[in-house]
């Protein structure tokens, strides 16, 4: 992306990426989300961005797009979780929370709160995970992929909520790119969130749940087509 020309920033969520912090530790949505509401806060007014968020990445993006719709481009979905109010209702769990029920017991929990209490982080135990997440990704980099996969803040995760009135998330362009051969976020559950809150575009790889490993250079073509299309709607508007 930056050799066609943009300023790429990648942010990193309490407890993913560089950030050391304890995934049982992050507790709330809000705190979870933090780095991304504060890079958006910082932004100058007249400067605007386009979010691409993946997987679980797809909440934060629509927090910020109900937050910060001004600010915001456009927003793109890879294979992510696309519910307008976060999990409100039953249909969001089962659209937006990913089901792996069929391949058992393939989760790691951690219980931050105690035993008693629901879990408050999750990791796809290692035996699993290129079965699932990454099954159709070159094996040199599922294998690095593995290596700094680390548990996700299960419960902040569960908790998001936004219960904005809707109308400045709307302001803003999004595009979704489904995966189709996704055991993560199913293609059915991809259809459902479309059907249920259509997108201005979507498009279709035939990628796992990790196209930026299985097919990068067809998801870079349509990220520079989802933004030059943005582009062009604005020219015509």
């Amino acid at each position: 992306m930056e050799n066609s020309g943009y300023k790429v920033s990648c942010i990193d969520l309490k407890s993913a990426g560089i950030d050391q912090s304890d995934a049982d530790s992050v507790l709330s949505f809000d705190d979870y989300n933090k780095p991304l509401m504060d890079f958006m806060s910082d932004l100058p007014e007249n400067e605007q961005v386009i979010l691409v968020g993946h997987s679980a990445g797809g909440l934060s993006i629509t927090q910020a797009c109900h937050k910060f719709a001004n600010k915001i481009r456009l927003a793109v979905y890879v294979a992510a979780t696309m519910l307008k109010f976060g999990f409100l209702t039953d249909q969001d769990h089962k659209d937006g929370v990913p089901d792996l029920s069929e391949y058992g017991d393939v989760y790691e929990l951690g219980f931050g709160l105690g035993h008693d209490k629901p879990p408050t982080s999750a990791l796809v135990k290692k035996e699993f995970q290129r079965k699932i997440i990454y099954p159709l990704s070159p094996h040199e980099d599922s294998t690095l992929a593995a290596m700094l996969l680390r548990p996700g803040p299960l419960l902040a995760l569960m908790s998001a909520q936004f219960r904005e009135d809707g109308d400045e998330v709307e302001k803003v362009r999004r595009v979704y790119i489904r995966t189709r051969h996704d055991k993560v976020v199913k293609p059915e559950q991809q259809e459902a969130m479309i059907k249920r809150w259509p997108p201005s575009t979507s498009y279709e790889l035939d990628s796992d749940h990790s196209p930026f490993f299985s097919t990068p250079f067809l998801l870079f073509g349509l990220l520079l087509k989802a933004a030059a299309l943005d582009v062009g709607l604005d020219a015509i508007n």
